[in-house]
């Protein structure tokens, strides 16, 4: 998922990804420390995703269409 294609999302659209990307997130810790995680990079991923999507949130609620 690129910062493009989430501007082009609604602020709901957003918010709703940034929900799912967090309950990933908590998942993947926990399947981590529980030693069950197959792919130790999805958390990275998942970070970075999660990262991306506030930035851009952040940029809507300031108003500013920064590109």
């Amino acid at each position: 998922m690129t910062a493009n294609e989430l501007r082009e999302q609604t602020v709901d659209e957003l918010r709703g990804k940034e929900r799912e990307l967090a309950e990933q997130l908590f998942a993947l810790r926990l399947n981590k420390e529980t030693g069950q995680l197959q792919k130790p990079s999805k958390v990275r991923e998942v970070k970075r995703d999660l990262a991306r999507v506030l930035t851009v949130l952040r940029e809507k609620q300031a108003g500013g269409d920064v590109r």
